[in-house]
């Protein structure tokens, strides 16, 4: 792989839609989406990663910074051996990490940010629907108590959010969270398509 994988961050609280967007991104030629929710919920719930993980996702906390990293460096290393990422031709859009000033720390060694896009919404509430029916559809129905999602947004703020200051100002752009999919989309690109151009070649060509 690369020294250093060249990164756009889908940043926002749980809930704003950064799933929707990275997976609409991912289907672009020179765009890989990596989520770390897909990526822990593939955990095999019997080995020794799967137990940590479910023991504080079931309560909406945070995953141990060690176990993240241990993890995702093995997946982005195993998806590049298979060639569904190529680190020379694609942009890699992260959603889900870091999700602490210590992880955005560690991972300085292994990724270049060149872009945050921060999927930004006024309304809690609206968060709160938002995750509800996302859990239901999904047959989650630990997610979908309230006092769980209410507790990973709280986690959000204390622990999340202040990554967005240990980024120059310049790479972060607001992006309004409310709004169609392709709206939002639409906004999104208009911040990574001029990254991604100034990276690599012409995606189709490649």
């Amino acid at each position: 792989m690369a020294d250093r994988l060249k990164t756009v961050l889908l940043f926002g609280a749980p809930g704003a839609g950064k799933g929707t967007q990275g997976t609409l991104l991912g289907s672009i030629p020179g765009y890989f989406h990596m989520s770390t929710g897909d990526m822990f919920r593939s955990l095999d719930k019997k080995s020794e990663l799967g137990e940590v993980f479910y023991e504080y996702s079931s309560k909406g906390e945070l995953v141990p910074d060690e176990v993240t990293l241990e993890l995702w460096h093995t997946y982005v290393h195993a998806q590049a051996i298979l060639g569904m990422y190529k680190p020379y031709s694609d942009l890699l859009i992260l959603d889900g990490i870091p999700r602490t000033v210590a992880q955005t720390t560690l991972m300085e060694q292994y990724i270049n940010v060149l872009g945050v896009v921060h999927l930004s919404a006024a309304n809690p509430a609206e968060m709160i629907t938002r995750l509800q029916n996302r859990a239901l559809e999904q047959n989650r129905v630990d997610d979908a108590k309230e006092e769980v999602i209410r507790n990973r947004l709280a986690i959000y703020e204390r622990e999340t959010r202040p990554v967005l200051n240990h980024y120059d100002p310049s790479i972060v752009h607001e992006i309004d969270a409310i709004g169609t999919l392709g709206g939002v989309l639409s906004d999104v690109l208009r911040v990574v398509a001029p990254i991604q151009a100034t990276c690599y070649a012409d995606p189709a060509k490649v």
